[in-house]
């Protein structure tokens, strides 16, 4: 309780301060819209039905996106965290297309896949699967050896071994990625929607700025933000579901 009454008061401070920045004049209100016109514009949208289409577009982006950050990088992260001499040809590649910001490929995806939507989701795709492949990596790197010598001994080897030891007991470390692998994929959806689109929440914040509708523009960043809570929330029941064996044995 004391830690949900903190997390309130947090809210509240901010969500106060920004109410009254503007309406004292402290910031210009023409930049800085009130919170409480913000939240009139965001529930005129929801009620018109406005916004969904625009929620909608970004969630299959998203969905897509990350969904082939998790076909491809959860199967090369276990290769890596398992095999010495695979994770050793990969690495020095791997640690190369980490540090390449999806924004700064942006002309690349666009010269390859056009300004359709295979250009967002691969952007989204690049931003996202490197979490996805190092916490895998490091998930099953850091299985506890004498694990993995007990399964043996009561002779768990190959397909056996990976499924019932492995793969749990990397899952909440894969979990980890999928949901930083999240973070990184609506940080950038933004900027993909902002090329070529003419739906998406993302394109409704450049939108709304371009034509200096500041309250609809805040009531879209708004909405985003919310999106990505929802969705980092459901990623949570799905781990807690996934490795309840973990509350089980008093972890």
């Amino acid at each position: 309780m004391r830690a949900l009454a903190l997390r309130f008061l947090v809210v509240a401070v901010l969500v106060g301060a920004w109410e009254l920045l503007p309406r004292a004049a402290i910031v210009n209100a023409n930049f800085l819209t009130p919170a409480s016109v913000v939240a009139d514009s965001l529930w005129r949208q929801i009620a018109s039905g406005e916004i969904d289409r625009h929620v909608l577009v970004s969630l299959e982006r998203i969905l897509y996106g990350l969904g082939l950050s998790v076909i491809i990088g959860v199967p090369l992260g276990l290769a890596t965290g398992s095999f010495k001499t695979f994770d050793g040809a990969v690495d020095a590649p791997l640690q190369a297309g980490r540090q390449v910001s999806a924004i700064a490929l942006f002309p690349v995806f666009i010269l390859f896949f056009g300004i359709g939507e295979m250009s967002k989701v691969m952007i989204i795709l690049w931003a996202s699967v490197w979490p996805v492949i190092l916490n895998t990596t490091a998930g099953v790197k850091g299985i506890d050896p004498i694990l993995i010598r007990s399964a043996r001994s009561m002779n768990a080897k190959g397909v056996t071994l990976f499924r019932k030891v492995i793969l749990p007991a990397a899952a909440p470390s894969i979990f980890t990625g999928i949901r930083l692998g999240a973070a990184y994929a609506f940080m950038v959806l933004v900027a993909a929607e902002m090329i070529g689109a003419n739906a998406g929440l993302g394109f409704l914040v450049l939108h709304s700025q371009e034509i200096f509708k500041i309250p609809e523009m805040y009531a879209a960043i708004v909405a985003l933000a919310l999106l990505g809570l929802a969705f980092n929330k459901l990623l949570l029941l799905i781990e807690h579901s996934a490795t309840a064996w973990r509350d089980a044995a008093g972890h």
